[in-house]
């Protein structure tokens, strides 16, 4: 059986769509216009609610949702990370201004157990790109791969 020609489906490799031999810009997501006819078409026929009260559906459903993130409590090392979250890295991040502007510090979820429960508005993609929070991205990021640390929406905790 000999080696073929592998077939393309459409692609050409990763890394987005191309226009012309180019690379398509991606814009940011505070640009993104987060509005779509037939999402609103499909809402409005489902008259979910009134039509008086659908411009405020549309825009609490455009609201981005806070960061979260769950501590595993039966590791070992559980009271270590909480501790380290709340000496090193709340007080940093309260220091913090981003364009000019003070942004939330992580702060426990006060239903959750041992104070192992956690939440920012910071968004994700402010949290990957920002100078002023690498480490405590880093620290995420690695927590979350050895299995200290879970990210998740609060309603799942």
């Amino acid at each position: 059986m000999g080696r073929g020609k592998k077939k393309s489906f459409g692609s050409k490799g990763r890394g987005g769509s191309h226009v012309n031999g180019e690379r398509k810009r991606y814009k940011k997501f505070e640009e993104l216009a987060r509005d779509n006819k037939s999402f609103r078409k499909y809402y409005t026929t489902q008259q979910i609610v009134s039509e008086d009260e659908f411009p405020e559906l549309m825009e609490t459903m455009r609201t981005v949702l806070p960061t979260n993130f769950r501590i595993t409590g039966s590791r070992q090392q559980a009271t270590d990370i909480r501790e380290q979250i709340m000496t090193e890295f709340v007080p940093y991040i309260r220091k913090v201004r981003i364009d000019g502007a003070e942004i939330e510090a992580p702060h426990p979820l006060p239903w959750y157990p041992n104070e192992f429960g956690w939440q920012f508005s910071i968004p994700r993609i402010a949290l990957k790109k920002s100078t002023e929070l690498a480490n405590f991205h880093s620290f995420l990021v690695t927590e979350t791969e050895i299995g200290n640390i879970s990210r998740q929406e609060a309603v799942s905790m």
